[in-house]
């Protein structure tokens, strides 16, 4: 029998659906019975064991990742990224773990591998009630750092990508302390994602030490090599922020939904909420502004809540901005979002 999303298939079909009935409890059950089917058409294409369990083990640690995330979702998190090897005598950890101290003392909770070095530090600062732990299963220098160890928000993970799909899904933040080849991969994954729309735009923040160059050496090799090759725009150099303090580093994070708070692309515009309304004339004076973000003809202006957003009831409350944005120019759109914000950059 060949099985099909979308179409007829029978009595597999009614199978399915008794068997979510028999379930209960199961809010969206059109997704679930594609879920249910996409198991049954693997098990007919079975090319090997590996493959299955790879499909399976993916599915059960998204699946957990959501369940020990959802309580907390009306909590913004900062994903903070940094070596496991720096050691609890260098500046850098001792600034990592203020860094943490700051954050929750500002209300945010914070997203760490779990390991040791720069993660243990922002733990410490942050303390285990305010912790997630990513942790990923390495032969060494992963261990859960004591911090988190017996955490229920501590998660171990068998493949790095869904990993990283849990730091950047639940995160509305992400900070970067010097560290290896994993910090700099989460580093351009991170800004990838943001360049190229398929993250929505949060603030990334690099962070050195008093008087340290890492990440200013990390920017000079991006001007020079990425930059001048015409492989990345200068706009794209908006996406992130270099700082070599702590109270700075909270300050970005902070300001960016000081009115902005979360967005969505609705009938191919995009829907920017906001914590405060904006008078009529600033909205005209952005739409000049940023016109060459718009699609020819595009426009800007402000509106309530779109019926296709009643699934989010929690902010059919907050005033809108819509625009037609062209969906490329991230750089500018972030640009956009601190005008918003009122710090008349852009």
């Amino acid at each position: 029998m060949k099985l099909q999303f979308m179409g007829d298939n029978g009595l597999a079909d009614e199978t399915i659906e008794r068997l979510i009935s028999l379930a209960g409890s199961i809010r969206r059950p059109g997704i679930v019975r594609e879920m249910i089917l996409a198991a049954l058409k693997a098990g007919q294409e079975d090319n090997g064991r590996a493959d299955l369990k790879l499909m399976n083990m993916s599915l059960k640690e998204m699946r957990h990742t959501s369940r020990v995330f959802a309580p907390y979702r009306h909590v913004r998190k900062v994903t903070v990224f940094g070596s496991a090897r720096t050691g609890p005598d260098e500046p850098p950890y001792r600034m990592a773990r203020l860094f943490g101290q700051r954050l929750s003392q500002a209300g945010y909770m914070v997203i760490t591998g779990g390991g040791p070095g720069i993660m243990r530090a922002v733990n410490e600062g942050a303390g285990p009630e305010h912790s997630f732990g990513v942790n990923i299963r390495l032969p060494f220098e992963q261990e859960t750092n004591p911090v988190l160890d017996g955490n229920p928000r501590n998660i171990q993970y068998k493949y790095f990508f869904n990993r990283k799909v849990a730091f950047l899904k639940e995160s509305d933040a992400v900070a970067l302390f010097p560290g290896g080849f994993g910090t700099l991969d989460e580093a351009m994954e991170t800004l990838t994602l943001v360049q190229t729309g398929k993250r929505n735009p949060l603030p990334v923040v690099l962070l050195d030490q008093p008087g340290g160059d890492y990440w200013l050496q990390w920017i000079r090799i991006i001007k020079e090599e990425l930059l001048a090759g015409g492989y990345i725009s200068e706009q794209d150099f908006h996406l992130f922020e270099r700082v070599d303090s702590v109270d700075r580093a909270v300050e970005i994070i902070t300001c960016f939904y000081c009115r902005y708070h979360s967005q969505r692309v609705v009938r191919d515009r995009l829907v920017i909420r906001m914590n405060t309304p904006m008078d009529k004339e600033k909205v005209r004076g952005l739409r000049d502004r940023f016109s060459d973000i718009l699609v020819p003809g595009g426009d800007l202006f402000v509106s309530e809540a779109l019926e296709e957003e009643a699934d989010e009831p929690d902010v059919s409350h907050l005033p809108r901005l819509i625009l037609d944005f062209n969906r490329k120019d991230y750089g500018r759109l972030r640009c956009l979002i601190d005008a918003i914000n009122g710090d008349g950059t852009g």
